[in-house]
């Protein structure tokens, strides 16, 4: 298939899907594959067994964000 062949939205999606990916590789996660720390691995269960959820508005409120 050629680009040519693509129509606008197929296009768009392509250039988009490719620009996505070009991100992923500049921005990537540095810290993918290192190990946590223990102090972190313990924070993490801690929140991951609460029931207490908060949504990202009441987290940018509590950091004085505003949007």
């Amino acid at each position: 298939m050629n680009v040519s062949d693509l129509t606008a939205q197929q296009f768009k999606d392509l250039v988009k899907g490719m620009v996505d990916d070009r991100l992923c590789e500049l921005l990537g996660d540095p810290d993918l594959g290192l190990p946590l720390d223990e102090t972190v691995r313990e924070r993490l269960k801690e929140s991951l067994s609460s029931s207490e959820r908060m949504t990202g508005d009441d987290i940018a409120e509590k950091l004085g964000l505003h949007w």
